[in-house]
């Protein structure tokens, strides 16, 4: 990939073994399937499906499963060229048990130390990142040294430009606990322009559950669009100037754990394409619901095709209110 990514994500990777048997406890579970996964990854993989070219910056153990993660990356057209080894460290992998409709326990193997911590700002390709479309970071990326500091090195080599993008992506048992969580947040909001979340990565972040309270701290602290999505109460989208709330989709979930990940490369999709912060939310919140109707992470994000079929047959519109 010669050009600027379009979309280039960083952190976290690993793989994904999910159980082919839904709603079974994996104490009884006998078949798995192996995907990839890690949520900036998955974002990668989600932009790539909506025609973008992206790239990941990562790292992974020097093992099989790590070659897997490079056969994958390709195999959905994402560019891992920056996508390196750590020796002595293994790939992690990830279970999940799949109880719909709303119960999706995670259980992560990322010891002795997730080879994606290990990312380091001397590696860096500074230039990639300064020139990306959409540059994508999560909060798990500061959880430790020295990935925190390579994100630090990141954000400064791009300066804010748009679309510098954080993922608030709380995981508690990254971190010792939500006051260190808080801390480094809040550092970070002020170097980028959009943060999104769940409610309960919001509170993390802002100290309050209220979706409007927490938009309007995300855009006190530095950000330019705060997105907040909030389950069944929709999905909240704030700038200095605009406030949208659009609707949820309803859908049969079958694995809730993807659909975060898709709303994210649907996100990076309608922000490129310049749309209107209205239509960026439903289009973001279809491809979400979409993949909440799919077993798996990777291998089900939407085409813009498929998501514009649900937009067609009438996803209702939402309530926008312009401040």
């Amino acid at each position: 990939m010669s050009a600027p990514a379009e979309v280039l994500t960083m952190g976290r990777v690993g793989v994904d073994i999910y159980p082919l048997q839904v709603g079974v406890s994996l104490r009884e579970v006998e078949t798995f399937g192996k995907y990839l996964g890690g949520s900036p990854t998955n974002v990668a993989v989600a932009a790539s499906r909506l025609g973008h070219s992206s790239a990941v910056i990562t790292r992974t153990g020097a093992d099989p499963f790590g070659l897997f993660v490079h056969d994958a990356l390709r195999a959905y057209g994402v560019d891992d060229r920056h996508v390196t080894e750590v020796p002595g460290l293994p790939t992690p992998v990830t279970f999940c048990e799949i109880l719909p409709p709303d119960d999706f326990p995670l259980y992560f193997y990322r010891f002795p130390k997730a080879p994606d911590l290990e990312i380091r700002p001397e590696e860096l390709d500074l230039a990639a990142i300064a020139s990306a479309g959409v540059f994508w970071t999560t909060v798990t990326g500061l959880s430790a040294e020295p990935s925190r500091g390579a994100h630090l090195a990141a954000w400064r080599a791009r300066g804010r430009v748009p679309h510098t993008v954080l993922d608030l992506d709380y995981r508690p048992m990254f971190w010792p606990d939500e006051h260190e969580a808080r801390h480094q947040v809040r550092a970070a909001l002020g170097q980028v322009t959009v943060a999104v979340g769940n409610l309960e990565e919001a509170e993390v972040a802002t100290g309050t559950r209220d979706p409007h309270e927490a938009a309007r701290a995300l855009l006190e602290a530095g950000v330019e669009l705060a997105i907040v999505k909030q389950g069944p109460g929709g999905v909240l989208g704030m700038t200095a100037t605009e406030t949208v709330r659009v609707p949820p989709v309803k859908v049969e979930v079958v694995n809730g754990l993807g659909a975060g990940d898709a709303f994210g490369g649907a996100l990076c999709h309608g922000l490129l394409e310049g749309w209107p912060l209205e239509r960026v939310l439903r289009f973001a919140n279809v491809a979400g619901a979409i993949v909440a109707g799919r077993l798996a992470c990777a291998p089900a994000m939407p085409t813009v095709n498929e998501v514009e079929n649900v937009l067609s047959d009438g996803f209702p519109k939402g309530d926008a209110a312009h401040a």
